[in-house]
């Protein structure tokens, strides 16, 4: 279905991650009813770089602002089509049901975000596509003996703390996102598998034959069965801002 894949010939990757500007009540994080969140700070982080960069809002002073304009959020963008035509393959964890989607909203070339969306690897959405339910980043991250967030901090608490002027709590919690990210990635390619602590507390795990897989090819997966679930989250709840046919 998806070809042969060689392992000795690894996907240089640029790990993405945003922390958005607008703070989004309650505890089930329903920000679709939010939006336009904004978007305070983001990471990119290549494979070769010795230290993710930071971007956010600046404001003429060249203090952080509360949020990116769009034209800061085009420079992302442009900044993450260069990569990819430089050989990178982005790589993020819920991108393409959160991060993108955002990005879309808050540049004025959603076309593009899609392209980059669609093509690159959304480990969170592949593991979704396969077990029928997602894995949190720091789930992964303990069961492979990866260092996780500080406690106490989540994505949950950065609007408020950048509102706070909190600048550099939001940018070290970012930039570390996406160092998990990119370590849980190359263990996991290493292994040729992907494990992660349960609910429950014990550790689970399933190949990875071909590799880490684009959130295109994920979506020629099968549907996995769901039938034991209370409340399966649905495939399309990832992707529906794509508006695939």
């Amino acid at each position: 279905m998806f070809g042969p894949r060689d392992f000795a010939v690894r996907r240089k990757y640029v790990a993405f991650d945003l922390e958005t500007a607008k703070d989004v009540p309650g505890e089930d994080f329903n920000w679709r009813a939010h939006r336009p969140l904004g978007i305070s700070c983001a990471a990119i982080y290549p494979a070769d770089a010795e230290e993710p960069v930071v971007r956010c809002g600046r404001k003429a002073n060249g203090k952080p602002a509360p949020r990116m304009s769009e034209a800061e959020a085009d420079r992302m963008v442009e900044e993450l089509l260069d990569y990819e035509a430089d050989g990178y393959t982005v790589l993020t964890w819920n991108g393409v049901g959160f991060d993108f989607d955002v990005l879309a909203e808050e540049s004025s070339d959603p076309k593009a975000c899609k392209k980059l969306a669609l093509n690159h690897v959304d480990m969170m959405f592949h593991v979704h596509c396969d077990r029928g339910f997602p894995v949190k980043l720091d789930k992964a991250a303990e069961a492979l003996g990866i260092a996780g967030m500080p406690a106490g901090m989540s994505g949950l608490l950065a609007p408020t703390l950048w509102a706070r002027k909190r600048y550099q709590d939001v940018i070290d919690y970012v930039a570390q996102d996406v160092r998990i990210a990119l370590e849980v990635a190359l263990a996991c390619e290493k292994r040729r598998q992907f494990a992660w602590i349960t609910q429950k507390g014990s550790r689970r795990s399933f190949d990875l034959p071909h590799g880490w897989l684009s959130v295109r090819d994920a979506l020629r997966l099968p549907d996995p069965d769901t039938s034991w679930m209370d409340s399966p989250i649905p495939r399309h709840s990832f992707i529906r801002w794509l508006r695939i046919k």
